[in-house]
């Protein structure tokens, strides 16, 4: 008995030492989650830009209806489409394309001269260039694709989202601001390229090219790739500006299996594709690691700041609850790509007769790289995950690194910032990552402020639309990028 005493007086003093840990991890959590809050924030107030919604909408309309696609085979190249398109540009705004050099085959160069030519100056970019319509879907179109009727408050057609809105939007800001005799501080380069669905290199590689050789260095790059999105994450009654501050790399790795060959009714215990197969799955079970880091951790920590209560404990606290986050964030397709380097199984080839062994099968893997990977690095992954003799790594085509990771400190994203406050004043402006491509990327070899934002208003249903059937930009939303454009220019 008496030993007991000893032993129940301590168990009582660690239960007492348990009891306190807890209540102050407890109160330490709750402090964390009280102070993460978005930090106050004042804009100066402005006055819309007045925009002639009619005009930008008809001009877009028009635009609409030059069929300048691109295509894989540079054969195809349809340097006429480009050719009314750019005459019909010239028509509508004579003052922007007064200064106007063309840059490769068909990609287009403004120069509007500022006060201070000295400075260094602003960069908007936009694409002319459309996706094909996808053969046999034409029908599906509630409009025809390269018809841009305006319709229902909208204007239809391929590349009204993709890019031929912010292309319009530019110069509708340009031409409205010469016609009243504006002239903006910095210079303003308007940059154009033709070929950025197919990667860029004759367009605003050859137009980086020119401005390196002039020893452009501008202050700040503006391109597509964010947008306004809602319904984003749910339990987050705002739209989330998202601003590109960084886009991933991409390498297609075809890999490979050779065996014998033979007749079906004596099969191996494997074939080709068995192998092929096996090797696929190991891949898609054990992707690159990732996390919540990088510019994806920005974004998410911006826009916890806003949510709930029990969500920002979370969120303010991801040292204690980091690893439960990430797993269910990766759940969610579009959460999960931003966290890591993707892993896409997207071809596969192999066998030519019910009954015969194919002697060879391949497969083409698709990677979307994140900042901190590298196209090696995905390729020795590749490697030592299939990890079998009989497979093997063929080629890596249609690769690029990913790009720098631009400040969120630096005046340019701060301008970018201001602006949207003020013409979408609703909106949480947040940092992103953007797991596709733009023209942008080429113009980090001349400076760090390189940001994708297009001021394009997007809901859930419109995302499919991109690249897919009844692509289509609302007037309203038209009208909101123009005055985007107009005071973002009134502001460099």
């Amino acid at each position: 008995m008496p030993a007991v005493l000893p032993f129940a007086v301590l168990m009582r003093k660690a239960l007492a030492v348990i009891g306190s840990a807890i209540a102050l991890l407890l109160a330490l959590l709750v402090v964390r989650a009280a102070l993460f809050r978005p930090p106050p924030v004042t804009v100066e107030p402005v006055g819309v830009p007045e925009v002639d919604a009619q005009s930008a909408a008809l001009h877009l309309s028009q635009a609409l209806r030059f069929p300048t696609i691109s295509h894989e085979d540079p054969a195809d190249f349809d340097s006429g489409a480009f050719s009314l398109l750019h005459a019909y540009l010239g028509q509508s705004y004579p003052r922007a394309h007064s200064e106007l050099e063309l840059v490769g085959p068909a990609s287009l160069l403004y120069t509007w001269k500022g006060e201070e030519p000295d400075l260094p100056p602003v960069v908007l970019m936009a694409h002319q260039d459309v996706v094909p319509i996808e053969p046999g879907t034409e029908g599906e179109w509630s409009y025809r694709p390269f018809g841009g009727e305006i319709a229902g408050g909208y204007i239809w057609g391929r590349g009204a989202m993709d890019d031929k809105g912010s292309l319009v939007a530019i110069l509708e800001a340009v031409e409205t601001l010469l016609a009243r005799g504006f002239r903006p501080k910095r210079s303003i380069y308007l940059a154009f390229g033709h070929d950025e669905e197919v990667g860029g290199e004759a367009g605003a590689a050859a137009i980086v090219e020119l401005l390196k050789s002039r020893g452009v260095r501008p202050f700040l790059v503006l391109d597509e790739g964010g947008a306004i999105v809602e319904g984003f994450l749910p339990g987050l009654g705002r739209p989330i500006a998202t601003v590109g501050i960084a886009e991933k790399g991409a390498a297609s790795v075809e890999i490979e299996v050779k065996v014998e060959g033979g007749h079906s009714s004596v099969p191996p215990r494997q074939t080709a594709i068995g192998i092929l197969s096996r090797a696929l799955v190991r891949l898609e079970d054990n992707p690159l690691p990732g996390g919540i880091q990088g510019p994806f951790r920005d974004m998410l920590l911006t826009v916890g700041r806003e949510m709930s209560f029990s969500r920002r404990l979370v969120l303010a606290n991801l040292w204690l609850f980091g690893p439960l986050v990430e797993r269910q964030l990766s759940r969610v397709p579009a959460a999960d790509s931003m966290m890591r380097t993707s892993t896409a199984v997207t071809i596969i080839d192999g066998g030519v007769k019910s009954n015969v062994l194919p002697s060879k099968a391949t497969a083409v893997v698709n990677f979307r790289i994140a900042p901190g990977d590298t196209v090696e690095g995905v390729l020795d992954h590749v490697r030592r995950v299939t990890s079998d003799p009989r497979v093997s790594v063929v080629e890596a085509r249609e690769t690029r690194e990913p790009s720098p990771v631009s400040p969120t400190d630096s005046e340019g994203y701060r301008l970018v910032e201001r602006t949207i406050r003020q013409i979408f004043p609703e909106a949480i402006v947040a940092p992103y990552l953007l797991p596709g491509g733009t023209d942008s990327r080429h113009f980090t070899a001349l400076t760090s402020d390189v940001y994708r934002f297009g001021a394009i208003r997007v809901g859930s249903d419109d995302l499919r639309r991109a690249h897919g059937t009844d692509e289509r930009v609302s007037v309203d939303v038209l009208t909101n990028m123009v005055a985007f454009y107009m005071q973002l220019l009134s502001s460099v």
